[in-house]
């Protein structure tokens, strides 16, 4: 940029503007690009800056082309994402794919609650001792006011509600943990002594469900026969 030089005595003398300029007036155009956002959904979602659940804001994002700030040609679409409305850290959606706290802290007592019912029909349901293992089972997962008249309500449910709530603990839990609730589970039916060819098979068909492998359902399954024999 080059800058014209005046002597002093110029400075406060008027100019007459130039002949092409007197009779005109001049525009000043202001144009540019931008995102615009519109709102699809909100709900409650595991915001992992904020540490725990928060309410987020489902948006979808188009560039346009904007003059004097305002949007007038729809350009190309940026896609969707998450935004937590309390830190305003933006997501892509699959962070909606994950448990919420609250969900989390739900999950254990209700996938025990399903295990246990599972072995106790597949084994004896009458059996007092199955039953009391199973209550322990459960109100050792959180389940603290679970009775035995829930137990035979939950005994009524479909098979499929069961593999949902087996399915949703198994995210949250890992590998070893995994081996540690089917332990707890396989206890309900050695309660009612050694195990039956059906309460085997049920434990494995809960291991599956839990994203076990057979050997390893058959390994814990063994471990927890032989340290039923040396108690």
């Amino acid at each position: 940029m080059s800058a014209r030089r005046h002597k002093c005595h110029d400075l406060g003398r008027p100019r007459a503007a130039p002949g092409w300029l007197r009779n005109h007036w001049c525009v000043l155009i202001i144009f540019g690009f931008r995102i615009f956002y519109h709102t699809l959904g909100q709900g409650v979602f595991y915001c992992r800056k904020c540490g725990g659940d928060r309410q987020y804001r489902h948006r979808a994002g188009r560039r346009y082309f904007t003059l004097f700030f305002i949007p007038v040609i729809p350009l190309t679409r940026t896609g969707e994402q998450v935004q937590c409305l309390t830190c305003k850290t933006r997501y892509v959606m699959d962070v909606l794919s994950l448990p919420t706290a609250a969900q989390m802290q739900a999950a254990l007592p209700a996938g025990m609650r399903a295990a246990a019912v599972v072995m106790l029909s597949a084994g004896d349901p009458a059996s007092l001792a199955t039953r009391r293992a199973a209550l322990a089972a459960i109100h050792g997962a959180g389940a603290h006011g679970y009775t035995d008249g829930d137990l035979e309500a939950d005994r009524s449910q479909p098979g499929e509600a069961a593999r949902a709530a087996l399915n949703q603990v198994a995210r949250q839990l890992t590998p070893d943990a995994r081996e540690w609730f089917l332990a707890q589970v396989i206890q309900v039916g050695l309660a009612g002594g050694p195990l039956t060819e059906q309460e085997r098979r049920a434990a494995q068909f809960i291991a599956a469900d839990l994203g076990m492998s057979q050997a390893q359902a058959v390994g814990v399954i063994t471990m927890a026969e032989q340290g039923a024999q040396q108690g």
